[in-house]
């Protein structure tokens, strides 16, 4: 019973730290950072077309706002701190990372 009990808490921890990495509030820190760092890689003239805002009803969705050239520096961002992250966070980010490649080939076709 003890070995049950230890793997139930065990499965309970783990799916609570996947819980919290994808809390909105949790992703919104992630983005500010990752945006702060995006803008000071930046050329100034870039500076201004590097926004994220979050949906103000709907807590887990953010608005990427960035130029096409400005994408090259929030990918380094992101991955200047995807060990930092928790797992469900760097699997997000690691999602908006594809989303922004396949965004980026469709303009060049």
């Amino acid at each position: 019973m003890p070995i049950i009990n230890h793997m139930m808490h065990q499965i309970n921890n783990d799916v609570a730290n996947l819980q919290r990495g994808l809390h909105p509030g949790n992703l919104a820190f992630w983005y500010e950072k990752i945006i702060k760092e995006t803008k000071e890689m930046a050329p100034p003239w870039l500076q201004d077309k590097i926004k994220v805002n979050q949906d103000p009803i709907l807590p887990l969705k953010f608005n990427l706002d960035i130029s096409k050239r400005a994408v090259r520096y929030f990918v380094i961002a992101v991955d200047n701190n995807i060990d930092q992250m928790p797992y469900s966070t760097k699997l997000y980010f690691l999602k908006v990372q594809e989303i922004l490649e396949t965004e980026m080939n469709k303009s060049l076709v």
